[in-house]
């Protein structure tokens, strides 16, 4: 079964990222769960959650792989650029109690246009608790910011 597009395709030719950022470059942080980062805290509207173990969430993982990538690929990006989260695969290997801190390390993998991937593993001293592959989109972030207000705008007055 094929999905209908639900993209608008891109109206202009986007350049590769700078020269700077080349395959092989890693990055490293850590990072100290805390009870925050817990299931029950991902979503504590939910009581299916609340009712779940205190380990590091998955949501909370890959938002922390994300991370790690950013610190990598922004010191590569020119002032008024940013990136965006556009695919992950990651795998939550093994749980992770508050207290413990995470080392994640990332690996620019690969480039096409402004889509650039990683790979990304996660450690908490005892296990890999998490690895897989992340792509980034590089964009203006005045010109994403200003399609995102116009968007806000259609959808309030479409509701109205």
């Amino acid at each position: 079964m094929a999905f209908p597009a639900t993209r608008k395709p891109a109206t202009e030719r986007v350049d590769a990222v700078k020269d700077t950022l080349r395959l092989g470059l890693t990055h490293r942080i850590t990072f100290t769960v805390t009870e925050r980062q817990t299931v029950p805290q991902f979503y504590p509207e939910s009581p299916i959650f609340r009712a779940m173990p205190a380990v590091f969430a998955t949501g909370y993982m890959v938002g922390l792989f994300e991370w790690c990538c950013t610190e990598l690929l922004n010191q590569h990006l020119d002032p008024g650029e940013g990136s965006l989260g556009v695919h992950v695969d990651f795998s939550h290997l093994a749980a992770t109690p508050p207290g413990m801190t995470v080392t994640v390390d990332c690996e620019y993998t690969a480039v096409d246009g402004r889509k650039v991937s990683f790979f990304v593993r996660g450690h908490d001293g005892v296990d890999v608790i998490g690895e897989g592959r992340h792509e980034r989109a590089v964009v203006n972030y005045e010109k994403f910011n200003a399609r995102v207000a116009e968007k806000g705008k259609a959808a309030q007055g479409a509701a109205a």
